[in-house]
């Protein structure tokens, strides 16, 4: 098996970190970045609210000149190679969560956040969330911006149909587990013709992996992707294939849309921003939806930071602006906006996040939402997680997808790993 391209460009990115910012190590001139009142903020579409950023421009324009620049393509590698040349550096730029572990052995690059006063505001955001951002000599090189917490979005009529509950307390109530859940599904797929609970087996996997507290890689960089924390996952997912659980509509086809708005694909388990992209996609089913607790527990999926570059002239002032584009009202008006999940619990009490939500029937979703995103668990997060999973997903992707032999599968996938562990410097 190979890698797919992205697989393969987050593993060379993973393995080439250290070296690539490494050559701007401390000891060296200061790096170039912006001039005189100019100060770059980088992040990439839908990563800050337009709002919060044209206010921000607004409210500091007496101070400098905030230049908010949305990059397009491969961020991070754009992030990197700017670094490494050591010119133009912007003075605050967006950190993608997926991306963090990547960049914490390169705490130096950045500014400690705690030398501006951060540890004051740490209470007010969630201590998961902060903790990744924390790096081993115990700097602060990020900034909240948001998270994603996992959830269960069903069509309740279908439910219904079949017998199951349909009312979000006892969705919740009653398929709390992943056996209660796939139980459901069985029942669902007999009682409602050609219906399916899952819409793939990754769904699983993800958010299985997610409710634990270990990954791929720990502390002391050792390989334990073959572990029994991470079989459980890949043997939940492949159960759910082996019951018939899973659809085999590819997601986001026509078939897929066609699919929902006939109730063949009324549930999927997927992370806050997934709101937004039923919204978009089915327009027709406003008012059959509603949101549940995933089944397992809390999961989260996305969200990302904001981090201020040894290249920053006004470091004070820029965490000014940082703080107070990411404060509870801002993250409030970034999740109206761009459907970015606030990653300050002061906000879930808004009442701008507490109107119904006719998408949904009316359900006050963030009564779901803010109870998972301050449940999830505190995990490890290696530089080497991202290449170390990915053989592993997609293996389970094939499983789901191609119908390949769980157990050659299995096999393969830890055949890559080992490979790209010995590549990456990982004990196996």
């Amino acid at each position: 098996m190979r890698l797919s391209r992205r697989g393969l460009l987050r593993a060379g990115l993973a393995g080439t970190a250290a070296t690539t910012l490494g050559g701007l190590a401390t000891g060296c001139s200061v790096p170039t970045g912006s001039t005189g009142r100019n100060m770059v903020l980088w992040y990439w579409s839908g990563g800050l609210s337009d709002t919060v950023v044209k206010q921000a421009r607004v409210r500091y324009d007496s101070a400098v000149n905030l230049r908010a620049t949305q990059i397009g393509g491969y961020y991070r590698s754009k992030l990197l190679t700017t670094m490494t040349g050591r010119a133009h550096i912007p003075d605050i730029v967006g950190l993608k969560g997926e991306d963090m572990a990547s960049y914490l052995p390169n705490a130096d690059q950045f500014v400690d956040l705690r030398t501006l006063g951060a540890e004051k505001l740490k209470s007010q955001y969630l201590d998961w969330k902060w903790q990744q951002a924390v790096a081993p000599d115990g700097s602060l090189i990020g900034f909240p911006i948001d998270v994603g917490p996992v959830v269960h979005y069903y069509q309740p009529a279908v439910f219904e149909r079949a017998g199951l509950p349909h009312e979000p307390e006892d969705v919740s109530r009653e398929m709390a587990t992943w056996d209660e859940f796939f139980a459901a599904g069985e029942q669902l797929k007999q009682r409602v013709r050609g219906a399916f609970i899952l819409t793939d087996v990754g769904s699983v996997f993800e958010m299985s992996i997610g409710q634990g507290a270990q990954r791929f890689v720990d502390k002391d960089e050792n390989f334990i992707g073959d572990q029994e924390h991470v079989r459980v996952c890949w043997d939940r997912a492949v159960e759910a294939k082996r019951r018939g659980l899973v659809s085999s509509i590819v997601s986001g086809t026509p078939d897929s849309i066609s699919a929902k708005e006939r109730g063949r694909l009324p549930s999927q388990l997927n992370a806050s921003w997934a709101a937004g992209d039923l919204k978009l996609e089915v327009p027709k089913t406003k008012g059959k939806w509603r949101v549940a607790n995933c089944p397992g527990g809390p999961s989260n999926v996305g969200g990302s930071f904001l981090a201020i570059t040894k290249a920053c002239r006004e470091p004070e002032r820029a965490f000014e602006i940082i703080s107070w584009m990411l404060n509870a009202d801002n993250q409030a008006q970034g999740f109206v906006d761009a459907g970015l999940f606030p990653s300050t619990p002061a906000s879930y009490e808004m009442t701008k996040l507490r109107d119904p939500d006719p998408f949904f029937g009316g359900q006050i979703t963030m009564d779901v939402y803010g109870p998972a995103a301050e449940k999830i668990p505190v995990a490890f997060n290696s530089p080497f997680d991202i290449a170390l999973g990915q053989p592993i997903r997609d293996e389970i992707k094939n499983v789901g997808v191609l119908g390949k032999d769980p157990k050659k599968a299995w096999s393969d996938a830890m055949s890559d790993c080992r490979r790209i562990a010995e590549h990456l410097g990982v004990s196996i």
